[in-house]
């Protein structure tokens, strides 16, 4: 799911040159990490490795207190540096120490430590916090949804300024362990592996681990009362899923669904290669949103996107999000594609796998709906602009160009590239430029005219283009233009995945959503 919710481009640059003059270039942390969508997103100056929360959450209240420990290392001298945090601030140390700290922006903590830092060197950083992240409004919007038995945050790009200071940009990732006690009868549901449970004085904590580089985008917490499914994966892989017990009418659609997890994670495997990380399952809070998001081992699922039915479609994109996306995450937001383009095209594979329509017929379809005239053309899947990160073309225009590499290379060395990309760049970050490379290095071929015409042209393919994507007559025939191919059987349920991202009307995330976007804009 995504959706903007940090200071304008404008504002935020001006907002990264508001350095003081005193301030020594060399020794002070950015408050940035230099993403041109999103320059006030993570800050500079040190690299996390480890994250330690330990927090207590009053469903009834919104209150929540947190500790936060950091681990890092330095990426320079630093005699300041940020944190991204919105909550109210009532002690940091560094190295044990006490340090100075104010606020700044909408979302910048920056701290001063009693002495200098020196390039290369652990550090720790000890955070102590209180607020209620339900009443933090960055520029209007909140990653914080309340729910009638509790909270949940969850969204994209930005989710962790609402509830612990981090180094917020995927660029930046970290394993975690996460702790929170909530009121006996209520759960907390994080990602990972749940590896302690224990109860005293009418509270429980649960203690969560994610022990794989995890962006903070992808870190999540829900609580509530929620009914609880857990199995194991024929590997071993321990399986949670997680639904409130008041999801009404939507409730047996949702768990028809999401109970689907393993089978899709294990076709998933074949296609992409051994799954990367410790632990699988999803959870539905009881949200009034429509979006759905990759959260790291356990995505995030509105009710609202099992109105209609269960659709396991959605499913396998989060899924498929494990590898492309979590796994291997985005250098900087420009490259999306690497993210939505293959978790669309892994919908387009499993509709193939069930007889509902090939890759190449909802490739032929999409095509045909957009006529040249169409805004989804003038959309540059490979470098999209904020403003249209999550548009619906970088999700079917970007599995349109995965279906000409698919043509244009074969089947063997296409499906080779889909394994082997997840496992050459497992747990790091990598461009639009990368995949290119890779495709061109594994295939022998030259694929830059390829990539440019379908993923950075702001107009439609020509023919010729579309002819060589191996897109079908029927498909660029007058009698298309005006009749179109036929549309395969799982249309549908795909196309429901362009509106369950949808937050126009939930009063929370505004009017983009993550995984698909009514329309044009998506997640």
């Amino acid at each position: 799911m995504h959706r903007r919710f940090i200071v304008p481009s404008a504002l935020a640059a001006t907002l990264l040159l508001a350095i003081p003059a005193s301030a020594s270039s060399g020794t002070v942390g950015a408050p940035g990490i230099g993403d041109p969508y999103y320059p006030a997103s993570g800050n500079g100056g040190y690299d996390v490795s480890h994250y330690d929360l330990r927090l207590t959450y009053q469903p009834a209240t919104d209150l929540l207190e947190g500790t936060a420990t950091i681990l890092a290392t330095t990426t320079q001298d630093l005699t300041r540096f940020n944190l991204d945090f919105g909550l109210a601030v009532s002690e940091v140390r560094v190295n044990g120490k006490k340090a100075s700290y104010a606020k700044s922006g909408t979302q910048e903590l920056e701290i001063t430590p009693t002495g200098p830092l020196a390039k290369g060197k652990d550090v720790s950083v000890v955070v102590r916090y209180a607020g209620k992240p339900s009443e933090l409004k960055i520029n209007g919007w909140t990653a914080w949804a309340r729910t009638p038995d509790g909270g949940v945050a969850a969204q994209e790009p930005e989710s962790a300024v609402w509830w612990y200071p981090s180094n917020d940009h995927p660029l930046d990732k970290a394993t975690y362990d996460i702790s929170v006690s909530v009121p006996d009868g209520t759960q907390a549901i994080s990602n990972g592996v749940l590896v302690s449970q224990s109860s005293k004085l009418g509270w429980t904590r649960f203690n969560w681990r994610s022990d794989k580089p995890q962006a903070t985008y992808l870190s999540t917490l829900a609580v509530g009362k929620f009914d609880i499914t857990t199995d194991r994966t024929a590997d071993g892989l321990p399986v949670l899923n997680a639904y409130s017990k008041d999801l009404g009418a939507n409730a047996g659609a949702a768990r028809a669904s999401i109970e689907r997890t393993t089978e899709v994670a294990e076709w998933l495997t074949e296609v992409f290669g051994p799954y990367p990380f410790n632990a699988l399952g999803g959870y539905v809070p009881n949200v009034t949103s429509g979006f759905a998001l990759e959260t790291q081992t356990r995505p995030f699922y509105s009710p609202r996107q099992f109105a209609n039915g269960a659709n396991v479609s959605v499913v396998v994109h989060e899924i498929a999000h494990q590898w492309y996306g979590n796994s291997v995450s985005v250098d900087g937001w420009k490259d999306i594609w690497i993210n939505e383009g293959f978790a669309r095209y892994s919908q387009w594979l499993w509709s193939e796998k069930e007889g509902e329509g090939t890759a190449q017929q909802l490739a032929d379809y999409v095509y045909a709906q957009h006529p040249a005239n169409d805004p989804f053309w003038k959309v540059k899947p490979g470098d999209p602009g904020p403003d249209n990160q999550f548009d619906i073309a970088v999700y079917d225009r970007g599995a349109l160009a995965l279906q000409a590499l698919r043509n244009e290379v074969g089947d063997e060395t296409f499906f080779a590239l889909l394994k082997g990309w997840p496992t050459e760049k497992a747990h790091s970050n990598a461009t639009v430029g990368d995949f290119l490379r890779y495709a061109e290095k594994v295939s022998g071929k030259p694929l830059a005219t390829l990539f440019d015409t379908w993923l950075y042209q702001p107009k439609r393919p020509a023919l010729p283009a579309a002819s060589a994507a191996g897109l079908s007559k029927s498909a660029l025939s007058s009698r298309a233009a005006a009749v179109g191919p036929e549309r395969p059987a799982s249309w549908k349920k795909i196309a429901a995945t362009n509106t369950i991202h949808d937050h126009g009307d939930d009063g929370v995330h505004g009017d983009h959503g993550h995984e698909e976007h009514s329309g044009h804009g998506h997640r």
